[in-house]
């Protein structure tokens, strides 16, 4: 499929996806339905949001943490010298985001706060 190989996330999404034993990523065939489910148009929005938030979980630790939200712009904007922000912007930008979905103001952004934030994004 063209498409998500030119996605950023596209190792994350295997990752999340794959049922494999051997943690190789490798998808067997149930394991790429149901990612075509998830990425259907007749999915929920909870159930995108959940998967979502499984793929940014970069450490798979349950909760998006600074590193979490730090890798996750990276993959956005791009590894290359030209397009990674620096330091300062990179700050600024993580504490926009916790600002704006950390509820319970503890760092971290647990799934019901992804949630809540994507319930406001008509175009999720």
């Amino acid at each position: 499929l063209p498409c998500p190989q030119a996605n950023p996330f596209q190792q994350r999404i295997c990752h999340v996806f794959s049922t494999s034993e051997t943690e190789d990523d490798s998808m067997s065939f149930e394991d790429f339905l149901d990612m075509l489910s998830v990425f259907s148009d007749s999915a929920t929005s909870d159930i995108k949001s959940y998967y979502a938030f499984r793929i940014f979980d970069f450490d798979n630790d349950g909760i998006l943490d600074r590193k979490d939200l730090e890798h996750l712009v990276n993959c956005l904007t791009g590894q290359g010298e030209g397009s990674r922000l620096s330091s300062a912007e990179m700050e600024q930008l993580i504490q926009n985001i916790l600002e704006e979905s950390d509820i319970d103001k503890d760092g971290t952004i647990n799934l019901a706060e992804f949630q809540h934030v994507v319930s406001r994004s008509p175009d999720f």
